[in-house]
């Protein structure tokens, strides 16, 4: 540990391994937490708002911490460093699932410290889950030649870290890679985020999406397969989308609103989830974004994670991959865990649309419906219809009220008769009214 790698920590701040504490109060929970799941690290002399807060390392608190790992059930291996008066207790993951502390059985999702319900300690005992794909270390990859600086510089910024922490220092403390022997190895979600080509590596990490022509998947308009890295994949995947759906309009105090065929927000959740919760286990199938006339779906192999159950969806949270959900909340692609669904839910009502319809068989499957009629109920004058030259119409006499369609039709570069035809369509909506005679009169703008 030196100033510099502190640093960056304390700038990622709380996550799946990393716990500040400022005193040994609690720790039981987070030692026990940290062995249930993928091991880490609790830094005693730092508050939750990421202060330094410092104080007296003696032996008396480093027995404490000691015997508080060793009270746990059954005890836990730790051990302890100091750097200035920040005293760090490092917790590897346990081999003899689950552990206890007194308050009870515990387990790390995201940067909490959980109570474990019934059916998670029952398979921690059983053995279910302790091989999770996001953790394990991937013996195809080639730190020097498979890994890509520029997306981690990417990640960093998103995370809004600015620390200049060494690679190497960053990439262990995000917790996707180790040194051994002085050379760098990854875990699989390193090489989903940072690896140059992840599908090189792990071949069934790749997002397809397509769009169909009418209601079933027979005619294909249009299809890409994307296998960058999972952030680009997330957001190329919500580029087709917003291409290949259609597009509506809101005119209000002469500002066009584009509005979507489908809330962003929720196909963006659905998405993230999607690549974030999916079995990567499962070789033979990917996530898949399918669109219809009639509706979006988006699906992922391995239906729902070991301890949860469909009437749970949107107020529990169980991450089947919990680096990879850890790294997409540092950067604010995911919120608090278990919310998901409950975000989509909420965007669909929001514009008056059918709540999102949910299949779990094999895969997860989330569907979504838009208007029977695009541009219906979005507002009252609102439509397809409103073109492009008719909104600059709009603009230009709102600027100048008494400006002649000859006028306009210099400024547009449309035809005088074409203008006066888009006036007339407007004065029908009832967004556009004559005050006054033709010469002398001027243009109003309604809302």
């Amino acid at each position: 540990m030196n100033k510099r790698e502190l640093d960056f920590i304390l700038q990622e701040g709380e996550g799946l391994k990393i716990e500040f504490k400022e005193g040994p109060n609690g720790i039981d929970k987070d030692i026990a937490a940290f062995a249930n799941a993928e091991g880490g690290r609790v830094f005693l002399g730092v508050s939750d708002d990421k202060i330094v807060k410092g104080g007296k390392i003696d032996n008396r608190l480093k027995s404490q911490a000691q015997d508080i790992a060793n009270n746990c059930d059954p005890s836990v291996k730790i051990k302890i460093a100091q750097f200035g008066g920040i005293l760090i207790v490092y917790v590897d993951e346990g081999q003899d699932k689950p552990y206890k502390c007194k308050e009870g059985f515990f387990m790390r999702i995201g940067p909490n410290s959980q109570k474990m319900s019934r059916d998670e300690i029952i398979d921690a005992a059983m053995g279910n889950g302790r091989i999770k794909f996001d953790g394990q270390i991937n013996s195809e990859f080639d730190f020097k030649k498979d890994f890509s600086i520029v997306k981690l510089d990417e990640f960093v910024k998103k995370a809004g870290i600015t620390s200049f922490a060494k690679k190497e220092d960053m990439l262990i403390n995000l917790g996707v890679a180790f040194s051994k022997n002085k050379k760098i190895r990854f875990n699989n979600t390193g090489v989903l985020f940072f690896a140059k080509e992840p599908c090189n590596i792990i071949r069934q990490a790749y997002v397809t999406c397509i769009r169909f022509q009418g209601t079933e998947n027979a005619n294909i308009i249009d299809r890409i397969d994307l296998k960058e890295d999972i952030i680009s994949n997330i957001e190329n995947a919500i580029k087709f989308v917003k291409r290949s759906t259609k597009l509506s309009y809101e005119i209000k105090e002469l500002k066009r609103k584009e509005i979507p065929e489908y809330p962003v927000e929720a196909i963006r959740e659905s998405i993230t989830n999607a690549v974030m919760h999916r079995d990567y286990f499962e070789k033979g199938a990917n996530v898949f974004v399918s669109i219809f006339d009639d509706r979006l779906e988006v699906y992922n192999p391995g239906g729902l994670p070991k301890g949860l159950n469909i009437k749970e969806l949107g107020k529990k949270g169980v991450r089947r991959n919990p680096l990879i959900a850890d790294l997409l909340h540092r950067i604010n692609y995911v919120e608090k865990a278990g919310t998901g669904i409950l975000r989509m839910r909420n965007a669909m009502k929001e514009r008056g649309l059918k709540e999102p319809q949910i299949d779990i068989t094999g895969f997860f499957t989330i569907t979504f419906y838009p208007y029977e009629k695009v541009g219906e109920k979005v507002g009252e004058k609102v439509g397809e219809k409103i073109s492009s030259n008719q909104q600059k119409i709009l603009e230009i006499i709102s600027a100048e009220p008494s400006v002649s369609a000859k006028g306009i039709s210099g400024k547009l570069g449309i035809s005088p008769r074409k203008v006066e035809e888009n006036i007339s369509k407007l004065k029908d909506r009832g967004l556009l009214k004559r005050i006054g005679p033709d010469k002398g009169g001027y243009w109003k703008v309604l809302r």
